[in-house]
């Protein structure tokens, strides 16, 4: 089947693309999709214990968004021109390199200099520089810190990457709210946005509903963002994302799957780690990078229900939702979702397919 990429296209009003999270973790809204009938329901999210049974199992995603978009001055002149750099990778042990995004680029070049500016956009007194060492062939740079102590960086000039239709600054209220209450391992630069939804008290109610839980690890970068711009789905290059599923976890799914029960899977990030992980019929222990792309028909093997936020039109996020459910059946989800002012993508509310 060849799937034209404006079949997952869809009009948002700029209003309904939440600016600022609700203003409790579990207050936000859930539309509930029933992927056999597509039937939809509109709940209050704290109402997906409804929805699992004891034996059943979810999993989430343990990321830790970093501080990751920084700010400097070109060679430290107050007059030059103003770089944002977006770390996404540090690539030796001592995290003083870094595979980063760099704006605009066209002001760069191997040997360029930026002294990093502080939070309130002043230049930083304790002389703290990075310099930009090479370009990539995909458009991105290696760039190296004078400092190798990258998290007194991230600290003193790192603000967290809210997403581009995010169309303010990071707040403080930031540093907590862009994290889920899962986050552990730090290494993404974007939030694995279903788990935001999560409170300590609707999971400790799953918990005493006997409710497995577990984590795995895949570090979010900015490709989740990037829209298919190919005409036909196949052509698009998926990004590739580093990611680890523990022997603990693996041994876990496939016991709730032997015994007829189901796993929920809490964002799209965990269905692409458990889905890279099938081998059999069943999901193995693995640490290292994935690229899958996964679209209509394929079929999820490892995960049986699926908690996500709204995504973006053509994205492949809702390419992904659409193998849980009917495309047509999905967006007429997203219509619904429109028609109640649902708040949508990363701040936004979220659906369950069932």
């Amino acid at each position: 089947m060849t799937l034209s990429t404006k079949l997952f296209d869809y009009d948002l009003p700029e209003e309904l693309i939440a600016q600022y999270p609700a203003a409790r973790r579990d207050a936000s809204r859930m539309l509930v999709l029933d992927r056999e009938s597509g039937e939809c329901e509109i709940r209050p999210f704290r109402d997906i214990v409804d929805f699992l049974e004891p034996g059943d199992g979810m999993i989430f995603n343990d990321t830790r968004v970093m501080s990751a978009r920084m700010y400097g001055m070109k060679n430290g002149a107050p007059e030059a021109a103003k770089i944002e750099i977006l770390l996404i990778a540090a690539l030796d042990e001592t995290r003083r390199s870094w595979n980063a995004l760099v704006k605009p680029g066209k002001r760069v070049r191997p040997g360029t200099r930026i002294k990093l500016l502080d939070k309130n956009g002043k230049l930083n007194i304790h002389n703290d520089w990075l310099e930009i060492s090479d370009k990539c062939d995909d458009g991105s740079y290696v760039i190296r810190f004078d400092s190798t102590e990258n998290d007194r960086l991230q600290e003193l000039y790192g603000h967290m990457p809210l997403p581009p239709y995010i169309r303010r600054g990071d707040e403080t209220e930031d540093g907590e709210r862009y994290q889920t209450i899962f986050a552990r391992e730090k290494g993404a630069v974007a939030a694995p946005t279903a788990g935001l939804h999560f409170s300590p008290e609707i999971l400790e109610t799953l918990k005493d509903k006997g409710v497995l839980q577990a984590a795995v690890t895949l570090h979010v970068g900015p490709g989740t963002f990037r829209p298919v711009s190919a005409d036909k789905v196949s052509g698009h290059k998926m990004h590739t994302e580093s990611f680890s599923l523990s022997q603990e976890t693996a041994h876990m799914i496939n016991r709730i799957h032997t015994a007829g029960h189901k796993i929920l899977a809490v964002g799209t990030t965990t269905v692409r780690t458990l889905e890279s992980c099938v081998k059999n019929g069943k999901v193995a222990a693995r640490d290292g990078s994935t690229d899958i792309f996964l679209y209509p028909p394929y079929e999820p093997r490892a995960v049986d229900m699926l908690l996500t936020n709204f995504h973006l039109p053509k994205s492949t996020l809702l390419m992904l939702v659409s193998t849980f459910a009917e495309r047509e059946m999905v967006l007429n989800a997203y219509e619904i979702a429109k028609k109640a002012q649902m708040r949508f993508y990363s701040y936004g509310d979220c659906m369950l397919l069932k």
